[in-house]
């Protein structure tokens, strides 16, 4: 079910953990779901002695879509009119990410209900390692 205009205003908040220790399988098997085999995220030896980082390290794109989650279980699905992140720090095995959502604005362009969102997603640290915004369609 879709959220409609009337049930969000500025200001308005939505916390949720969107993993906790997070795995090696669960970084091995995004790969695998997305094609994308970098050794930075499945190659200890490489990450290590070549790149230089202590460990292997989760995909960008599966930290986002991670993120993303906390905002369609608010606004329902396929209602994303735009979604973009700023990738800030590395996301290891072991990590317990949580993502709050915040609503920026809520507009009407048109015949079109739009609420606008700032999204941060941290570690179990506090320490950021997305930020975004996205502009959500809403029932009227």
């Amino acid at each position: 079910m879709a959220l409609s205009a009337h049930e969000l205003a500025t200001g308005d908040t939505r916390t949720e953990v969107i993993v906790e220790d997070l795995t090696r399988t669960q970084i091995v098997m995004y790969a695998g779901a997305s094609g994308d085999y970098n050794p930075l995220h499945s190659d200890e030896l490489f990450t290590r002695e070549v790149a230089g980082y202590p460990t292997v390290f989760a995909h960008g794109m599966l930290t986002m879509g991670m993120t993303a989650r906390v905002l369609t279980d608010w606004v329902g699905d396929a209602r994303l009119t735009k979604y973009g992140v700023r990738f800030v720090n590395q996301v290891w095995p072991g990590d317990t990410l949580t993502t709050t959502a915040e609503v920026t604005d809520v507009r009407t362009e048109g015949d079109d209900h739009l609420a606008d969102f700032s999204v941060t997603t941290v570690n179990q640290d506090g320490t950021a390692v997305i930020t975004g915004t996205a502009t959500a369609r809403l029932d009227p």
